[in-house]
C-alpha cells in the first residue's frame, strides 16, 4: 500500500510539472508586481521619495493616499500601522459632532417654575468666549423675567482627559472641560510696552489690563527670584491648584492667556457679575409637568472653523460634552466616554482598524489611527459634506490656520487639511487637489522624531508637492 501511494505522487508531480510553461534563457517574463496592503499599485518614484529622505530615516513614518472621490487606494506605506495622531483626531471629533448636533450648538437647557428659571449646562463653550463668542445665553438669561436664577450641576468628565500632561495646566491649550464654561475658562492679559523717563516726565511701568476683570486682583507682579527662573517667552504663570498668577515684566508689549481653575463657587460669581444679577445653585429636579427646553446657540459650522483652522483642543473636548446632550436616556451627564464609545459602534465600525480614542482634541497619546483609517474618514467626510463646505473649514496651504506659512501657491491653495503635533509628533490628514484635478485623501503621519520637526515638515510638502505633480 505504501509503494503504490509513493507511485502515485510521483505520477502526480509529474503532470504538474509537464503543465507548467518551460522556462529558457530567452524567456521574456514580467517580474509579478507586489501587491500592497488595502489593493494600491506601487510607485516607486514615492518609495524612493519616502526612503531615501534623510529627514524621514531615523523615526516612524506611515502615508495612505485615496481617492477622495472613488474610494480607490491609491498608494500606502505602513498604512496600517498604528501612530500617535495628536491632533488630527480632532477630524473624528467634528465627524462626530456632524452626525449629533445639526445646524446648530446646544447654548443650555432650562424649564420655569414660578418664579425661578433652572438652566444648567450642555458643554457651550461659545458664552462670551474670546475666538468664538456668542451672547446668546447670555441674553437670554439677563432678559428672564423670573425674580431668580437657578443654575443646575450636570455630571461632566474630569477636567482633565485621559494621560493629558499635569504640567501643562498653565497652557491655553489645556483649559479645563466643564458644563457651563465662561469665557473660554480662561484669563487673557494684555499688557502695554513700559516708557521710560523722559525729562521730566516719569517712568511708566507695564501696565496688564485683565480680562475678565474679577480676576485683576489675583494678579501680582514677579519677584527678582522668580524673574531669574522664569523663560524669556514666557509672560503669566499661574500656580497650580489655585487661581493666583504671576507676570514677568518686560521691555515689550505682549498678550498671554491662561486657563482658570474652574469651580462652582466661581462659576456663580462669574455668572452674577456678568449677568449683573444674582444666580444661586439648585438641583436640577424637573417635575412632570415641567416643560424642558433647549437654548439655541450659534451655528456648529462657525465651531468646526475655529476648532479646525487654530486646532483649538477646547472647542473639540466641549464639542464632545455638546455631542452627549443628544445620546439619551438617561440625560443626566455630560459624558464624553459615551459619545466616544458611541461613535466607534455607530459611525466608526467600517474603518480598516479599530480605533483607540480616548479625547476630543488629540492631547493623549493615548489615542491611536492608522493612517488608512484616517484616509478613509477623510473619504467619509467628503461624500457627507459638500466639497466647497467641507474645505472652507479646514486649514489651507498659504490661506490660513496651521497651514498658513506653507504649501503656498499664488494661484490659491491646492492642500487643505488638519494638523497634529505634539513633541517627537509631525501629522498631517487632508486633500491634496493635484494639478490633473483629482482630489486626493491623505495622512502622512510621523512619530517619535527624534530634535527638531522642522526638516520633516520641510520634507513633507516637498513630497506632497511631488504627488500634486504626478498624480
Amino acid at each position: 500500500m505504501l509503494l503504490l501511494r509513493l507511485v502515485f505522487c510521483l505520477l502526480l508531480g509529474a503532470g504538474a510539472a509537464a503543465s507548467l510553461p518551460a522556462c529558457t534563457p530567452d524567456s521574456k517574463t514580467a517580474a509579478p508586481v507586489a501587491a500592497r496592503p488595502g489593493g494600491s499599485t506601487p510607485l516607486p518614484w514615492l518609495d524612493s521619495l519616502l526612503t531615501t529622505a534623510p529627514a524621514l530615516r531615523r523615526h516612524q513614518v506611515g502615508l495612505s493616499i485615496t481617492d477622495a472621490a472613488t474610494g480607490e487606494v491609491v498608494y500606502g506605506l505602513n498604512e496600517d500601522r498604528y501612530f500617535t495622531p495628536a491632533s488630527v483626531m480632532k477630524l473624528f471629533s467634528f465627524y462626530t459632532g456632524l452626525q449629533l448636533l445639526g445646524d446648530s450648538l446646544p447654548s443650555l437647557r432650562y424649564f420655569s417654575r414660578h418664579d425661578t428659571l433652572f438652566f444648567q449646562g450642555t458643554g457651550d463653550p461659545t458664552f462670551l468666549h474670546g475666538d468664538v463668542p456668542s451672547r446668546r445665553a447670555y441674553a437670554f438669561l439677563a432678559g428672564r423675567p423670573e425674580r431668580r436664577l437657578a443654575y443646575c450641576d450636570i455630571a461632566t468628565p474630569p477636567p482633565y482627559g485621559p494621560s493629558w500632561a499635569w504640567d501643562d495646566f498653565r497652557y491655553y491649550f489645556q483649559a479645563e472641560r466643564t458644563a457651563f464654561p465662561l469665557y473660554g475658562n480662561t484669563v487673557r492679559f494684555y499688557a502695554r510696552a513700559p516708557v521710560p523717563a523722559r525729562r521730566r516726565l516719569p517712568a511708566v511701568p507695564q501696565r496688564v489690563r485683565v480680562l475678565p476683570r474679577p480676576f485683576a486682583p489675583l494678579l501680582g507682579r514677579a519677584t527678582a527670584e522668580e524673574m531669574a527662573g522664569h523663560h524669556p517667552d514666557q509672560h503669566v504663570s499661574r500656580a497650580q491648584l489655585e487661581n493666583r498668577f504671576t507676570y514677568f515684566p518686560s521691555a515689550r508689549r505682549w498678550v498671554d492667556e491662561v486657563p482658570y481653575r474652574t469651580s462652582r463657587t466661581l462659576l456663580l460669581r462669574l455668572l452674577g457679575d456678568t449677568l449683573r444679577r444674582a444666580v444661586v445653585h439648585a438641583p436640577w429636579q424637573p417635575r412632570p409637568q415641567d416643560s424642558i427646553r433647549t437654548l439655541r446657540g450659534l451655528p456648529a459650522d462657525s465651531l468646526y472653523r475655529r476648532m479646525l483652522r487654530v486646532s483649538d483642543n477646547f472647542l473639540a473636548e466641549q464639542l464632545l460634552l455638546m455631542c452627549a446632550t443628544r445620546l439619551g436616556p438617561p440625560r443626566d451627564s455630560l459624558s464624553a466616554w459615551r459619545v466616544l464609545r458611541h461613535a466607534r459602534r455607530t459611525y466608526f465600525r467600517a474603518l480598516p482598524d479599530a480605533l483607540p480614542w480616548v479625547d476630543g482634541s488629540g492631547l493623549s497619546r493615548l489615542n491611536l489611527v492608522t493612517p488608512r483609517s484616517l484616509s478613509a474618514l477623510l473619504v467619509l467626510l467628503h461624500q457627507q459634506v459638500p466639497e466647497p463646505r467641507l474645505l472652507r473649514l479646514l486649514a489651507a496651504g498659504g490661506g490660513q490656520g496651521t497651514l498658513r506659512h506653507r504649501y503656498h501657491d499664488a494661484r490659491g491653495p491646492w492642500l487643505w487639511g488638519k494638523t497634529g503635533t505634539l513633541t517627537h509628533t509631525c501629522n498631517l490628514a487632508g486633500y491634496v487637489r493635484t494639478r490633473s484635478g483629482r482630489l486626493l485623501a491623505v495622512s502622512f503621519l510621523n512619530n517619535s522624531i527624534p530634535g527638531s520637526d522642522q526638516p520633516t515638515r520641510n520634507e513633507m510638502q516637498r513630497i506632497l508637492g511631488q504627488v500634486r505633480k504626478r498624480l
